[in-house]
Formats: C-alpha cells, structure tokens, sequence
C-alpha cells in the first residue's frame, strides 16, 4: 500500500513539475525587446547555469534553445539578435531581442536550473510584437497670401528738383501751338508759358527806360540851345 502511494506521488512530480510562472511582454517593430527574468544570488555558490527558449519549459532544459549561460558567461548563442545584457553573476538573466519582428511574437522559456531533482525554477514569457503605429492625421499645407504681383518690387517715390532754362515768347508760341500728346508733355508746356509771363514785364520795363532816357537827352539838348542863342 505505501509503495503504491509513492509511486503515485513520484509520477505526480514528474508529470506535473513545479509551478510555472507565465508573464506577458509587449513591444512594436524594430524596438529593442527585454524579457526579465531573475534569480536569487546571496554568494558566488549560487550562481548557476540556465537556458531560453522558444515555446514553453518542458521537464528539462529549453525547446528550441536560444542562448546558454553557464552563470559567468554565454557558452552558447544561436542569434546575434539575442543578448543577455544584465549582471549574470547577480541573477540578472533577462533576454533582449535586438530590432523585434512579429516572427518573434510566441512563449519564451526562462530555465534557471538548480541543483536538486525538479529544482528548476522555469518562467514562461508571452512576447507580443505589434507594427508600429503610424500616424493618421492629415498633412497640413500652409499658404501665404501674395500682396504684390509676381516680379514686381516696391519703391519709394524719387523727388527731382532743378531749375528750368527760360524761353523767349517766340519759342512759347511755337511750343503752346504744338498738340499735347500726353500728360507729361503738356505740363511742360504749361510751365514753359508761365515762365513766359514772368519775363514779359521785365522786358517791357526796359524798352520804357530807354525811351525815357532819350526823351530826356532831347530834352537837355534843346535847353542847351537856347542858352547858347540867349548868350
């Protein structure tokens, strides 16, 4: 009777295991993936070798190895894309998958084995890659109203001062009975009669002063005369 109740006991151990924690894990496309896994370190005695693999922890060692540790360094590493970057000598084993692609969604095993028959200490890890996310809102296109039209530049108005030469009525004449053909032409026009207004009196005065001046040397003359007879 007891050696049927161990046999049942030993088959129980060996077919269910020990518990088997399961965590899960998320990321996106191209990101650099950490699965933790740890153990407890309190001295050098208790470091210990242990695996990943792919899929969950059967009773012994990794399916589908990834990569061994025989506690103080990698022994054997089937991808460049899997490292174990932590402390190992201070229990940290976790796995990162350099540049994650949805292929490597699935269950990973973490196998820390310890000395013992069913010692081992196995953690089951569900690793979600997703497609990164992209954004869906629409471009936005900025414009800026043209104030000018094409080519055109701004400038500042030039004022131009200066002295126009005087023309003798003559000339006046000739100009004023010339048709305007534009607005320019005719303003000069206009300027060159009023500055013919202003010296026609000018020249007026000086034909009075010579006749003036004659009148008065007749005058002397005849005076000059009759002395001479008087005498």
């Amino acid at each position: 009777m007891l050696s049927c109740v161990f046999v049942n006991w030993i088959l129980l151990i060996l077919f269910a295991g020990p518990t088997v924690s399961e965590l899960a894990v998320i990321g996106e496309v191209g990101q650099n993936i950490t699965v933790p896994c740890f153990y407890q370190v309190q001295s050098t005695h208790d470091i210990t070798s242990m695996c990943w693999g792919r899929d969950s922890c059967p009773n012994s060692k990794c399916y589908r190895t990834i990569i061994w540790t025989d506690g103080w360094k990698v022994t054997e590493q089937h991808s460049s894309r899997y490292l174990l970057q932590g402390d190992l000598q201070k229990g940290d084993v976790s796995l990162t998958i350099v540049n994650a692609e949805e292929a490597d969604s699935g269950t990973y095993c973490c196998r820390v084995e310890f000395p013992g028959w069913f010692n081992d200490q196995k953690t089951n890890h569900k690793v979600v890659i997703m497609k990164a996310r992209t954004s869906t809102a629409r471009p936005h296109t900025y414009t800026s109203e043209q104030t000018s039209a094409p080519g055109s530049t701004s400038e500042s108005p030039v004022t131009i001062t200066g002295t126009r030469p005087s023309v003798s009525a003559s000339e006046a004449a000739q100009t004023a009975s010339v048709p305007c053909s534009g607005t320019s032409f005719c303003s000069d026009v206009t300027a060159n009669l009023q500055n013919t207004s202003v010296l026609l009196p000018s020249q007026q005065y000086s034909e009075n002063g010579l006749y003036i001046g004659i009148g008065s040397c007749a005058v002397l003359l005849v005076i000059l005369i009759l002395a001479l007879f008087l005498t």
